[in-house]
Parts: C-alpha cells; sequence; structure tokens
C-alpha cells in the first residue's frame, strides 16, 4: 500500500478520454455521467482548452504571483464581467475559493462591521470543503468524523427556510454560504422564493450573500452561473471544477467595496492563477460564451429532464427526480449503490449522492443519443433492483 485509503476506488483505471468517453487500460469503453465529478463540463480533451495548454507549456508554465500575470488579469476581467463582480482572487480548487471567502467575511466583518467573534450561517446538507474550515461550514456530520475539534464561527441551518435565517442572524453574523444546488447533499436546488428572501434580508442587514457554485458554475445549470436563473446578484462567488476542466483552479469573485478587506499580505496561494491554468480557464471561458454550447446545453437538459421522468418515475423505487441544466438526481426508497455498479458493468459512470441518490452529470456536449442510452441503462438496472427489492419483501429479509 503507496497510498492513504481515502478513497473507495471502484476498479477501472482509466487510460483515455474523449468527449463522454472514458476507455480503461483494457481497451472498454465507458459513457462518462461523473465528468470527473463535475470537472470536465466541456467533455474530456476538448480541443480548444488542449491547444491552449499546448501553447502555454511552450510558454511559460509559473511565475510568482508577486509579478504581473497577463493571462490571470484577462481572466478576471472575462469573470467579473460575466459575473457582475468587480475583482477576483485564483487558488487551486473549490475548497481554496471557499476558504478565502471565508477568510474575506471574517475581515469585513471585523473591519467594518466592528465584530469580534465573526459568525458565517450556511445550510444542513450543504459542502464547501475538505480543510478545516470549509469542512467545518460543510452541514454534514458524516464527512467531519475523527477530525475535530473544529473552528468557531459557524452555524448550520435547515436548507430552503428563510425563517431559520432570520431568527438565527445576529450581531455577529458577517455572511450567509449558500449552494443554488445541493450537489452532494443529494442534488437539492434552492427554492427562488428562498434566495430572493435570503438576498434581500442580507442586504438591508449588511451580510455578505455568499454563493458557492464550486460545482454548478461554468454552464452546468444551462447558464454561466446558475445564481443568473434567480435573479440576483450575490456580494461574493465561488468557482473551481469546470472553470479549468481538469486542470486545477479555483476563483473567488466579490464586489468592488470588498476589495479593500483583502490587501497586500492579506491571502496567499503558491500556484493559484498561474499561467497553464490561466490558460485552462480562459480557453473554458472563450469556448462557453463564443459557441452555441450553453444553448444546446439548456436544450438537453430539458430533454434529459422529461426522458428521466418519462423513463423512471413509474418504478416504485424512485420517490422524486430532481435538478438543473445538466445536474440531475434520482432520488431512491432504497440504497443506489447496486444501481450504480449495474450502470458500471453496463459502461455507464454515475455517482451517488449520499446513500439514495443517483447524480447525474453528464458534460454540456452530451448528446441525446448519449442521454437516450445512459437513461436506458437506469431503467434497466432500477428494473432488476425493483426484482431483488420485491424477492426480499416477499422472503421477508
Amino acid at each position: 500500500m503507496t497510498l492513504f485509503p481515502t478513497y473507495s476506488r471502484n476498479g477501472i483505471r482509466p487510460a483515455k478520454g474523449e468527449g463522454a468517453y472514458l476507455w480503461d487500460e483494457s481497451g472498454q469503453r465507458y459513457l462518462d455521467f461523473t465528468s470527473g465529478l463535475g470537472v470536465c463540463n466541456l467533455g474530456h480533451r476538448p480541443p480548444r482548452v488542449q491547444a491552449a495548454l499546448a501553447g502555454q507549456l511552450d510558454a511559460l508554465w509559473h511565475v510568482s504571483n508577486l509579478f504581473e500575470i497577463p493571462l490571470q488579469e484577462k481572466v478576471a476581467a472575462r469573470l467579473t464581467e460575466m459575473s457582475g463582480l468587480s475583482a477576483a482572487f485564483f487558488g487551486n480548487s473549490g475548497a481554496e475559493a471557499n476558504e478565502a471567502a471565508i477568510k474575506l467575511a471574517r475581515r469585513y466583518g471585523q473591519t467594518k462591521k466592528q465584530v469580534k467573534e465573526p459568525e458565517v450561517l450556511t445550510f444542513q446538507s450543504s459542502f464547501h470543503g475538505r480543510t478545516l474550515a470549509t469542512l467545518t461550514a460543510t452541514g454534514q456530520e458524516k464527512v467531519k468524523t475523527g477530525c475535530g475539534p473544529y473552528p468557531d464561527g459557524f452555524r448550520s441551518l435547515p436548507f430552503n427556510q428563510f425563517s431559520s435565517v432570520k431568527e438565527a442572524a445576529g450581531e455577529n453574523t458577517v455572511a450567509v454560504m449558500l449552494e443554488m444546488v445541493q450537489g452532494e447533499g443529494g442534488v437539492q436546488p434552492a427554492d427562488p422564493e428562498f434566495v430572493r428572501e435570503l438576498h434581500r434580508f442580507c442586504a438591508e442587514n449588511e451580510i455578505l450573500l455568499m454563493v458557492d457554485e464550486v460545482q454548478t458554475g461554468m454552464g452546468r445549470t444551462g447558464s454561466l452561473f446558475a445564481f443568473q436563473q434567480y435573479g440576483i446578484t450575490p456580494d461574493v462567488l465561488t468557482l473551481a471544477k469546470g472553470l479549468g476542466n481538469g486542470v486545477p483552479v479555483g476563483a473567488m469573485l466579490g464586489r468592488a467595496d470588498l476589495i479593500d478587506f483583502f490587501g497586500p499580505g492579506s491571502h496567499a496561494s503558491t500556484f493559484g492563477g498561474n499561467p497553464l491554468a490561466m490558460a485552462a480557464a480562459l480557453s473554458v471561458i472563450e469556448e462557453l460564451t463564443e459557441t452555441d454550447t450553453l444553448a444546446i446545453a439548456r436544450r438537453q437538459g430539458l430533454f434529459f429532464r422529461d426522458f428521466l421522468r418519462e423513463k423512471l418515475s413509474d418504478s416504485p423505487l424512485v420517490r422524486e427526480i430532481r435538478g438543473r441544466g445538466l445536474i440531475w438526481g434520482v432520488e431512491l426508497s432504497v440504497s443506489v449503490a447496486p444501481l450504480v455498479q449495474t450502470a458500471r458493468e453496463k459502461g455507464l459512470l454515475v455517482l451517488a449522492a449520499g446513500s439514495n441518490v443517483l447524480r447525474l452529470l453528464p458534460p454540456l456536449t452530451v448528446t441525446r443519443r448519449q442521454l437516450e442510452k445512459a437513461t436506458d441503462i437506469i431503467a434497466g438496472g432500477l428494473a432488476e433492483l425493483e426484482e431483488v427489492s420485491e424477492h426480499e419483501s416477499v422472503s421477508g429479509i
């Protein structure tokens, strides 16, 4: 054993990827509806990103952030223009982006609001990262086992219940951290009215609304950012995953008046925003904004939704089908693990979100035929699972 066993490996050893497909070392092909945990939004090895990386490899890989990095400035300009925010900080991951947001919120609270012990409100079933601060912000106890003591300054509230926020917020509350769709938490979309009330409340009380779009950003829900579908602009936005399409990059964006709270020496990331990562990010942005990829993704997302409901809703094991764009969850009344395994055996890679939710993350470039094939595999796996469940029920197991 040369690796810490922190991951439950599924036995597949990927050797090649292209578009929506992965091949293992034996040549077996899989339709990949995991997209690298929501990372490869443009599929595996998209030509524009590959060309940008190849060109940057021949120029410059890394320099210190003590130097000006023109590519970094270009990516920041595009992201702020697209989001309606004003400044960007680059790291290497979603956890780093959320960590930066938490630090910014605390500095904002201590400096502007004179709060000595700032508090950030988050939501149950949320997921914000694996660092100690982002882990504490996460509203799932199962991922925290054995990692205490946890830093103070966080409280998780019921999701989609504005009354809980109104009751919990106090003089120490400096920010609320929100996912527009809770991916790890079971593919649970935020309720539009809840978001509007929360946005209004935060603005009235000078509380930062920090939207975590590490998974939903960069087209995953059919728009560049999921918050755009709710008619709001957050004070802080975090991105990662799809931003680099496989190259590690994270970003924290903030409104103009927050720039003063993140001055020289206040935060840093050695590898954050290096030229290689920025070349990947810029090419992803260009692909999403200069082609019809988003429009196609929106159409495919609606088709996928309807096809999933048509093929799966009649199953007695299916409780709910929910999602937005091209992130969908199928909640079962039983464990989803056997269905994930059956799908893999039939050439489809899918994810679990919790014990009983199937999470589907096809690339934005997925075809209708691939969506149909995946749904048919899932429907077949459900039928097999129904037979097992019925047998166990009859047998009294």
